[in-house]
């Protein structure tokens, strides 16, 4: 997927449709908005590199 172009808004648009969920105008700005600061911290994220052999772990106790 990299290189891909990603469009919040159109995102947005088609997950409403998809759950059936109404964003009104009023709203969407806003929830596009918050999408954008998730995709922010997602890529932040999914740009740590892990080593091949670490564990997943089903209960997180710090």
């Amino acid at each position: 997927m990299e290189g891909m172009s990603f469009n919040v808004g159109e995102y947005v648009d088609q997950m409403g449709l998809l759950l059936d969920l109404e964003i009104t105008d009023q709203y969407r700005d806003g929830v596009v908005a918050n999408f954008e600061r998730i995709r922010a911290i997602a890529s932040l994220i999914n740009s740590f590199p892990l080593p091949e052999d670490v564990e997943v772990v089903p209960v997180f106790e710090p």
